[in-house]
């Protein structure tokens, strides 16, 4: 491979419900053009207006998932996905790969969850290792797996690692948590586990002549369907706080229907503002007074970089249990504040504002240089693989 010839990276990412996959992937994508690669990335998920800092989007028909257990998918008019349909997106898929011819196949969360999408990306993984020239094929994977309970399921993830894969890049910190804790097989792929450190969007800017979000209690509820009643509940609460005289801005989810979001401006009291979520949200935290949250991956770190106080109400409906997971591991540390879901009321989530505000800002000794150390990773493995 010559200097004139830059790594080809096709990156696959499916987001059934949030957008947290298809941020984490967006800000990865980033630091890699940014080094040099040439990357296209292969959405699966409704489309969704998003950075990729250069980076090719192909975006494939749309699905996504109907409950918080993930059992259906539906398509872009709403109607269940068939076999027909299946066999459409996954030769799609292939061509895409023919017409890419990656040095680097990457697939977001899979073997690791994305079963659903075993239609496709099974097909896609057998087409790359029969390829005349194999990429270098890498998992790409947050900190915390969902915990299985179904027999055998871990067993399936161990095996597809040692059929396809060659690495599995863990974007977190093994000092706040390593993958054992999750993935119990993780001792027999040790040899291809490596920690990155945590991705962070760091586009965020402090201060400036008039720095959005200064002062103010910034609401977010992520970017998926889920949230609505975190907002509703600190609508409330913010007159039950010694907050009650600041600016309160309650950023509503992307794919939230606009029923919904009308509903919540019109809930709205005086001092509190009701928006979709905005691209600067980063720059939000680094100038909010206090950040009331879900505990997604990409929210939690930058709320870290951001240094901001926190106040954290984990996601643990359906199969999840990585949020609370995570929160917990900070609070420990004492970098954040937690409100359970479970039972959240108005004057419970005031009282954690307020516990917040008296407390020192959020700050932890993670590495969240997981962006640069992904790419240089990358560049590394392909030069071991070329020999």
């Amino acid at each position: 491979m010559t200097e004139l010839s830059p790594i080809r990276v096709l990156f696959y990412v499916q987001h059934l419900l949030g957008i947290g996959h298809l941020r984490r992937t967006a800000t990865l994508a980033r630091n890699l053009v940014r080094s040099g690669f040439d990357v296209t990335v292969v959405s699966g998920g409704h489309k969704i207006d998003i950075d990729l800092g250069g980076a090719r989007l192909v975006q494939l028909p749309a699905t996504r998932a109907t409950d918080l257990f993930f059992k259906e998918l539906v398509d872009e008019e709403g109607n269940q996905i068939d076999d027909g349909w299946r066999d459409m997106r996954a030769g799609k898929l292939l061509d895409l790969y023919e017409d890419v011819r990656p040095d680097i196949l990457i697939t977001e969360l899979f073997p690791f969850g994305r079963r659903q999408m075993r239609f496709e990306l099974l097909p896609l993984l057998k087409a790359a290792k029969a390829s005349e020239k194999p990429p270098l094929i890498v998992s790409s994977v947050r900190d915390i797996l969902v915990a299985q309970t179904k027999p055998g399921r871990n067993d399936e993830m161990l095996a597809l690692v040692e059929t396809y894969f060659d690495k599995v890049m863990v974007h977190g910190d093994p000092e706040l948590i390593s993958l054992d804790r999750t993935f119990p097989h993780t001792a027999r792929i040790e040899d291809q586990i490596f920690y990155t450190g945590y991705v962070v969007d760091r586009t965020g800017v402090r201060g400036g002549a008039e720095p959005v979000g200064a002062g103010e209690v910034i609401v977010s509820s992520g970017g998926g369907a889920v949230g609505t009643e975190l907002l509703k509940t600190a609508m409330k609460a913010r007159a039950m706080s010694s907050a009650r005289d600041k600016i309160w801005r309650m950023m509503v989810g992307a794919t939230v229907e606009d029923e919904v979001f009308d509903e919540l401006r019109g809930l709205a009291p005086a001092g509190v503002i009701v928006e979709r979520a905005r691209k600067d949200f980063t720059s939000l935290l680094m100038n909010c007074d206090l950040s009331i949250s879900q505990g997604g991956y990409n929210t939690v770190m930058e709320i870290l970089y951001a240094g901001c106080r926190a106040v954290i109400v984990p996601y643990a409906g359906g199969v999840e249990t990585e949020q609370t997971l995570r929160a917990e591991l900070l609070a420990k540390k004492g970098v954040l504040h937690i409100a359970n879901e479970a039972g959240l009321t108005p004057d419970i989530l005031a009282g954690q504002v307020d516990r917040a505000l008296k407390g020192p800002p959020s700050e932890a000794s993670i590495d969240i240089d997981g962006g640069t150390r992904s790419a240089t990773l990358l560049k590394q493995w392909v030069a071991e693989k070329n020999g």
